[in-house]
């Protein structure tokens, strides 16, 4: 790893080209879904390309403890041997998923459907996350639920025999990740119940939750309402095991196309990447910016479109990128790609700008505020870098940084790169980054 410079700006240093093809991780929320599904169906179930990320390992130990075999083959699948819908046991003790803040939502919705009391809690960081959004409509399947002040896990949760079908309404419209795990709660609620669960939302979420459990045979109708959708699932149906192949992170691979995109000479091709229209626009952003990105096999996979990326250094122009074009956690990514190119970019209505503008700020890359609208000024020349950047344990702050600094003319240096780690395993080996860990 290169040393941090502390010297005066010097001239534009020469990242190695990119190539090859990289098979990206697997993608979390799929991960998630695909072991807990599993847990759920008759049979066992087999699954390669799972992420095995430490929260994702977590939730496999969790699954573990509430009376389902799940482990590694040999040839890097995973098995797991289903209880069938209602059959986990009491964990014997507090289920701990770590940093998992996308698979306590899901667990909460498979314990509200079955008759035992469990403890739900993570890392620090999870712990202070309000859950009220999550519980209150939990609740409606007559399940219990008590935490700390403000709804703060640990969550101790106090299941039903006989839960009640869902009828609630999403009202989470700035918080799209949340909406999904919300979606995805409530429909492993509804599984255990009688009777049809229906989800409204009013802006539609990704789908796989759907998808996934259409795989394993539940029936499940998504029909759209004004701006978003209805989605409809028949409770206690039988799931069947079978086989899933998990669709690469359309998430991670975008950290790996941008740095493609940036190094002059890169040609990568990223495997079998999951291209769910909700969870994949940032590739249209960078598309729009003159970014060379081709797709390339398409098939489908766990009922989604999944194809390679072929994706070539670029010369970006600035856009004019609308309010929710692309999801939040995008957003920094995108700011690093304008941060390399001709031109001001304007993206707008940027829910959190903080850390995004201390990212920029650091690194000497001009950039304003008018209004909720983040203005980066490019110059279509590599930007100066060399700053400290605070990621406060935000993984889409940190990987962008690095990024960054494959394109910067010094090496820009980040705080703590733990939580990088866990969001994409291998990042910075994979595109030999120069940044630093300070």
């Amino acid at each position: 790893m290169q040393a941090p410079s502390e010297t005066a700006p010097k001239p534009p240093r020469a990242a190695a080209p990119l190539s090859g093809a990289v098979a990206v991780p697997g993608d979390r929320a799929i991960s998630h879904l695909a072991l807990i599904l599993g847990a759920l169906a008759a049979g066992t179930t087999t699954i390669t390309g799972l992420l095995e990320a430490p929260d994702v390992l977590r939730s496999a130990a969790a699954l573990r403890a509430l009376g389902a075999r799940v482990e590694k083959a040999g040839d890097g699948s995973w098995r797991v041997a289903g209880r069938g819908i209602g059959g986990l046991v009491e964990p014997a003790d507090v289920l701990d998923l770590g940093h998992a803040d996308g698979a306590a939502p899901l667990f909460c919705g498979l314990l509200a459907g079955h008759p035992m009391l469990a403890v739900v809690t993570g890392d620090a960081a999870l712990r202070q996350q309000p859950m009220r959004w999550l519980t209150d409509p939990l609740a409606g399947t007559g399940a219990r639920f008590a935490s700390r002040a403000g709804g703060r896990p640990p969550l101790v949760v106090e299941g039903m025999a006989e839960p009640l079908p869902l009828d609630c309404r999403l009202t989470l419209p700035s918080a799209e990740l949340k909406a999904a795990d919300l979606k995805a709660a409530c429909l492993l609620a509804g599984l255990c119940a009688r009777g049809t669960t229906r989800v409204w939302e009013a802006v539609a979420t990704p789908g796989h939750a759907e998808h996934l459990l259409r795989h394993f045979g539940a029936t499940v109708r998504v029909s759209p309402e004004g701006e978003g959708q209805l989605v409809e699932l028949d409770g206690q149906p039988e799931l069947v095991a079978g086989s899933v192949a998990v669709p690469g992170d359309p998430a991670a691979a975008a950290f790996l196309a941008v740095a493609a995109l940036l190094v002059p000479g890169s040609v990568l091709t990223l495997r079998q990447v999951g291209l769910d229209p909700l969870r994949s626009a940032i590739f249209a952003a960078l598309r729009a910016m003159g970014a060379q990105i081709l797709e390339q096999g398409p098939s489908k996979a766990v009922g989604q479109v999944v194809a390679d990326l072929l994706v070539r250094a670029s010369t970006l122009s600035a856009i004019d990128l609308p309010t929710g074009t692309c999801r939040e956690a995008d957003i920094p990514l995108l700011a690093v790609a304008a941060a390399c190119a001709r031109g001001t970019t304007r993206l707008r209505g940027v829910e959190h700008p903080a850390p995004i503008a201390a990212l920029l700020a650091a690194n000497g890359i001009g950039h304003e505020m008018e209004g909720n609208d983040l203005l980066v000024h490019g110059t279509g020349a590599p930007p100066e870098g060399g700053g400290l950047v605070e990621t406060q344990m935000n993984a889409c702050i940190a990987l962008s940084a690095l990024v960054l600094g494959l394109a910067t003319r010094r090496p820009v240096r980040i705080d703590d790169g733990g939580c990088m780690e866990a969001a994409f395993p291998g990042l910075r080996a994979l595109i030999g980054a120069p940044a630093g860990v300070a």
